[in-house]
């Protein structure tokens, strides 16, 4: 089992990645979503989860694209290595001196932050390693993850796929990390009948996209996950 060090300091992180070449939608961040970049709108959603910051990790090919956005939603912005993601969490740990990151990524413009907090409280309150919720619509969720489990997974032999996608080490390896996956809530479960696709990966995601933010418009709590689903199956019900 692994042990966090004792860093003294007890700051939790909102680290957002994102980049500019995505293969399938190239430039998505920047596709727009009623108006603004859809890479600005995952940072509005964020901004719902409560944290000590809220940073935008890019590589440095996308920082001068991303500066003003992230300066317009009132994120801090790093930039680092393009390739090893992992790599470059850990160096905005260290930069910014981060206990706990709630990890989120660029193509989720509906991420539940109720849910968010939920499963960082939980994840505070058993000392986990890593947390997640199974069970979520694709795009709904993020991550909890301890800053020292993250620059342990780093320290180690870990594989290209392990480093871009920053957080397989941690669950692949058990017997080393507190893990806590749980099936989540029944109110923010997606069920096979629905289908609920809320990322953005390709054209058809981006326009169902467009469809869904125009249909929550008027909606008094647009960010809570209920409200997402619910609007989702009205919308899109067959």
């Amino acid at each position: 089992m692994f042990h966090p060090l004792n860093r003294g300091i007890n700051l939790i992180a909102v680290v957002l990645q994102a980049r500019l070449d995505s293969t399938r939608l190239p430039e998505k961040a920047l596709l727009l979503l009623e108006g603004k970049p859809l890479v600005l709108r995952v940072m509005e959603s964020l901004n719902h989860i409560g944290a000590d910051l809220k940073i935008l990790a890019c590589p440095e090919d996308s920082f001068s694209s991303f500066a003003p956005l992230a300066d317009e939603a009132g994120f801090q912005i790093y930039a680092g290595p393009k390739e090893d993601v992992l790599e470059r969490y850990c160096q905005v740990i260290r930069r910014f001196s981060i206990r706990r990151v709630i990890r989120a990524t660029g193509d989720n413009p509906f991420v539940f932050p109720d849910a968010a907090k939920a499963i960082n409280d939980e994840a505070i309150s058993l000392n986990a390693d890593y947390a997640g919720y199974f069970g979520l619509p694709l795009g709904a969720g993020v991550e909890s993850v301890s800053a020292d489990a993250l620059l342990q997974a780093a320290s180690q032999n870990t594989s290209p796929y392990e480093r871009e996608h920053v957080c397989p080490y941690l669950y692949n390896h058990p017997e080393l990390f507190r893990l806590h996956r749980p099936l989540a809530p029944a109110c923010w479960q997606d069920r096979a009948e629905r289908n609920i696709r809320l990322t953005v990966d390709t054209r058809e995601d981006y326009e169902r996209a467009q469809t869904l933010y125009a249909a929550l418009n008027g909606e008094k709590e647009r960010c809570r996950g209920e409200t997402i689903i619910r609007r989702y199956a009205e919308t899109f019900a067959k």
